[in-house]
């Protein structure tokens, strides 16, 4: 029998079929604008990734892909270029094109959701990269053809040419058929090297107390929260935060800088892109937090995180 992982202090994010449709019937009497998009950098500065030397340089390609280059290698996070999830058309194209990315040295997995384990995806990027999955999800990617795979468990650390990767915890579940619900564990990834920015990318997750573990265990500059598909609060509570509650978790995680993901791209519950936005700088401002600690990035804009 396989292996099923679970949360910390056991908190459960089941819902029954009930539930299910509680939320499709609320969902119908919702009028809801989608008119806002998530804005691309104008001009394109993906050409940066293909000329860093030393940077450390940071880009948003949608939801929850971004690349990431530090101590001369290239990190991709949850590769998903997908046009479509599901039935719902993707909202906003990806930032960079796939044929547009420089070479991939390392792809970190957090969970093997589709909006997050794109294995289409996956087979476009350039190089041969080396995968960072959470345990229980290798023998997938081993099924698949992919010989270069490392499984961690929670406060796991590995480490690639002197950049250290540690995966942490989150509040979240997974499934990709009908029969391997939490069959594989779920998380988020410290990226952490002497003398470099150390980035905390937290995949998906609902709020928990590991927030502030993660913020007494490292010492984080720039903190990768999600923020979008909350809506209707009773439903998505244990599984992902609101904005407010990402907020916390950037104040728990004693991060310096936040970068906003998991909106934009799909329609994964009922809030919409300019909502969670909306929610999150309201926050931010009834804390009182310096504006300049906030970055919500364009789509494909690549930010020097050594400046």
């Amino acid at each position: 029998m396989m292996k099923r992982y679970e949360n910390l202090d056991l908190i459960s994010t089941k819902k029954t079929f009930s539930d299910f449709r509680r939320w499709q019937k609320e969902r119908k009497t919702k009028q809801k604008d989608l008119s806002y998009q998530v804005p691309h950098v104008d001009p394109p500065e993906y050409q940066q990734l293909h000329e860093n030397q030393a940077n450390t340089l940071l880009s948003w390609i949608g939801h929850s892909t971004f690349v990431i280059q530090t101590n001369g290698i290239t990190v991709v996070t949850d590769p998903v270029w997908a046009k479509r999830m599901g039935t719902a058309k993707r909202l906003t194209a990806p930032g960079i094109a796939i044929n547009d990315m420089p070479t991939v040295d390392i792809v970190l997995i957090s969970h093997g959701h589709y909006d997050h384990l794109h294995f289409s995806s996956i087979r476009k990027l350039k190089g041969n990269p080396h995968f960072f999955v959470p345990v229980g999800l290798g023998r997938l990617f081993r099924r698949k053809g992919y010989q270069h795979v490392t499984e961690c468990s929670w406060w796991d650390t590995v480490e690639y040419r002197g950049t250290f990767f540690t995966f942490v915890p989150a509040q979240h579940w997974t499934r990709r058929t009908l029969l391997d619900m939490n069959t594989s564990h779920w998380g988020g990834w410290i990226i952490h090297t002497d003398g470099q920015p150390t980035f905390y990318f937290a995949g998906d997750s609902g709020y928990f107390r590991g927030f502030r573990e993660i913020g007494e265990r490292f010492s984080i500059d720039y903190a990768l929260l999600p923020i979008g598909a909350y809506e209707p609060e009773w439903f998505m509570g244990p599984q992902h935060v609101t904005p407010e509650e990402a907020v916390q978790a950037f104040m728990d995680c004693q991060a310096n800088i936040f970068i906003p993901m998991h909106y934009g791209a799909f329609r994964l519950a009922d809030d919409t892109p300019q909502e969670a936005l909306d929610r999150l700088v309201s926050e931010w401002q009834r804390r009182q937090l310096d504006l300049e600690r906030l970055r919500c990035l364009k789509l494909g804009e690549v930010l020097n995180c050594c400046g």
